[in-house]
């Protein structure tokens, strides 16, 4: 507006100078420099010799106050030493002043700013330099105020790139702590300070705790959180600054003690979460140069406000992955093999070796010994836990289901592809992925499932992108596959890809030892469900589970215990229980020969039974005499009334 006055004042008598036209010209250049730069000090160094030229001067410089001294910005010519009385009275008037070959005016003659200084080859110039400076410095002030306008502004955008740059870093780190580090750092940077750390309120305990803080023990700072100038932020939720002269008695004075550190300047702004609460301060300590700035001060606060985002993202992650790590921690739990016999004690040891490896492993044995509970065990063992097992039955995957079921489909690939689905190796990637009844997998399906574990790549049904997947492979059968691979029934090259490991589950028959462990343990599982005190098994309930031969294996032990668990009447079973339903046993009464007289057809019975008895006890009689219920003397006595071989 200044300078259009004077391009529009023409031939007015009282504005003789504004209306010359070498002045119009000049502040119209000082306009178009003006529009050329984004940096104030630049400005004036370009306009200042148009100046010095347009009073005759020799010398033409833009002067600040600061710290009672006059520093100069800007100047051309010849170095003169500045008139600070004759800079000082245009300052305090407000108005142009001249003495000698000296002229000075404010170039905002309401504010305590810059000033306009000329000096002139001789005495009989300052009049004339009076009256340019007098006209000019309008036009500068407002030339200059629109450069420092857009310079701020570039600055903003600037200091808004980095933050977000900075920020966009923070993000990916998973740790909270090396975050604090990491903020800490960016603040110290950006704003040119010695110290910065990060407060969390620790809102129960009226607790501050900062970090990183330099000196302490631990990198960890606890203060009352109404302790200093932070305890003000954290009180009033407003930003607060302690300058070289002004606030330093707000300054916690036995923190610098405990850091061995001087406080001379600070900068502290509160961190607020999404919905506005107040969990936290950010503050930085000793300005490198000077005092912190409005411009350092909004640049923290936008810096916190990022800050507050990540930091409460990764609270929340921190908290998503606790609680994945207690639902670990409670399926692991929930998942164990348990058995005290010889045989579980050397499959525990194959399993903790194996874990840590990423072998592909074979299980093998019975249905209803526990292979998925052996897989699952591995899983939780391995470095692998905090990520998915999946479990696939292989005997359940037609061939049309099966690429499908494991590898996904797009949408649209056939009739009921309604939407995209990822598959079970996708699914189980970084995790484990568990294939039982591998032996009922079709040949079509054997050949698709050794290129992915070749390959480690998956391709969705209907799609074309290969898509990684790192999942660990354990498969399970009760077939003998080795007699399947000889038979042309299972692809040579599979088994051996699938057996690097085997591991042989034992039937249960094969280790009585375990029977009341583990019957014991289903029996107060499935009592605490169904809200019950665990029943007490009697001796005779006892001896019925331990001869019993469990052809269903655990699975079958589990089933009884459930059943017992919800069906018994009272605190005691015994083992007429009627909630007592065996499986038959391999023994069937279909190889009986019913041609025998019934005291043949008894003693045969009983042959029978004693020497599987005996032979579940592994040879031990006293065991077995136990087991039925008989004083060892009795047992090999009823042994040689029966025929038996005694010398076991």
């Amino acid at each position: 507006m200044v300078a259009q006055n004077i391009l529009d004042s023409g031939g007015e008598t009282d504005a003789l100078v504004s209306a010359d036209a070498e002045m119009a010209q000049l502040a119209t250049r000082l306009l178009v420099l003006a529009n050329q730069s984004d940096d104030p000090d630049g400005f004036f160094a370009s306009a200042l010799p148009f100046i010095a030229a347009a009073g005759g001067c020799d010398f033409a410089a833009v002067a600040v106050p600061l710290d009672g001294q006059w520093s100069v910005l800007a100047q051309t010519g010849s170095r003169q030493k500045l008139p600070a009385s004759l800079l000082s009275e245009a300052l305090d008037s407000e108005a142009p002043a001249a003495a000698g070959s000296w002229a000075a005016v404010p170039l905002e003659p309401k504010a305590a700013s810059e000033v306009l200084v000329l000096h002139g080859p001789s005495q009989s110039a300052s009049a004339r330099m009076r009256d340019v400076a007098g006209t000019l410095a309008p036009v500068c002030a407002e030339a200059v105020a629109s450069v420092r306008q857009r310079y701020r502004e570039h600055r903003r955008v600037r200091r808004l790139e980095a933050i977000l740059e900075i920020a966009g870093k923070w993000n990916q780190h998973q740790q909270i702590e090396t975050m604090l580090v990491d903020m800490a750092e960016a603040a110290t940077r950006l704003l040119g300070a010695d110290r910065a750390s990060i407060f969390l309120w620790d809102r129960p305990n009226k607790t501050l705790v900062g970090r990183p803080a330099l000196g302490v023990e631990g990198g960890e700072l606890r203060i009352p959180d109404d302790s200093g100038v932070i305890g003000q932020v954290i009180r009033t939720g407003q930003p607060r600054r302690v300058d070289l002269a002004r606030g330093q008695e707000e300054i916690n004075r036995r923190v610098d003690e405990q850091l061995g550190y001087k406080t001379r300047t600070l900068l502290c702004v509160p961190l607020r979460g999404r919905r506005g609460e107040l969990f936290g301060a950010f503050e930085t300590i000793n300005k490198l140069e000077g005092n912190f700035t409005d411009e350092d001060q909004a640049t923290l606060v936008e810096l916190a406000a990022q800050a507050a985002i990540v930091l409460e993202n990764a609270q929340e992650r921190e908290g998503l992955l606790q609680s994945r790590r207690l639902m670990t921690e409670q399926a692991a739990q929930g998942v164990q093999l348990i058995g005290q016999s010889p045989a579980i004690d050397a499959l525990r040891s194959v399993m903790r070796r194996v874990a840590s490896t990423e072998l592909a492993i074979l299980i093998l044995g019975e249905n209803g010994t526990g292979k998925e509970v052996v897989s699952q065990s591995i899983h939780y063992l391995s470095a692998r836990r905090d990520q998915p097992f999946v479990a696939v039955n292989c005997a359940a995957l037609t061939e049309t289901l099966l690429e499908s079921e494991l590898f996904g489909h797009e949408k649209g690939a056939f009739t009921d592809a309604h939407e995209a689905r990822a598959g079970k190796f996708e699914l189980a990637s970084g995790g484990t992925l568990f294939l039982d009844e591998i032996g009922d997998l079709s040949p079509g399906g054997q050949a698709k499932l050794l290129r992915v574990l070749e390959e480690k790549l998956v391709v969705r049904v209907g799609g074309s992108t290969p898509i990684h997947t790192d999942a660990r492979v354990i498969a399970a059968t009760n077939q003998e596959l080795a007699d399947m691979v000889r038979a042309k029934k299972f692809r040579q090259d599979l088994y051996f890809r699938l057996n690097v490991v085997t591991m042989e589950i034992p039937p249960l028959r094969e280790r009585p030892e375990d029977v009341l462990m583990l019957a014991e343990h289903f029996l107060e599982d499935f009592s605490r469900k169904a809200r019950r005190k665990p029943p007490k098994l009697s001796a005779a309930a006892r001896r019925r589970l331990e001869t019993h031969s469990w052809p269903g294996n655990v699975r079958e032990l589990r089933n009884q215990m459930e059943r017992l668990a919800y069906l018994a009447p009272g605190d005691r079973i015994e083992a007429d229980d009627p909630s007592f339903l065996f499986t038959p046993s391999s023994a069937s009464p279909a190889t009986i020969n019913y041609d025998l007289p019934l005291a043949d057809a008894t003693d045969r019975f009983q042959v029978d039974y004693i020497q599987q008895v005996i032979d579940r006890a592994r040879g031990n009689v006293s065991e077995a005499a136990r087991l039925l219920g008989l004083h060892r003397s009795n047992l090999y006595r009823k042994m040689r009334q029966l025929g038996m071989n005694v010398e076991v």
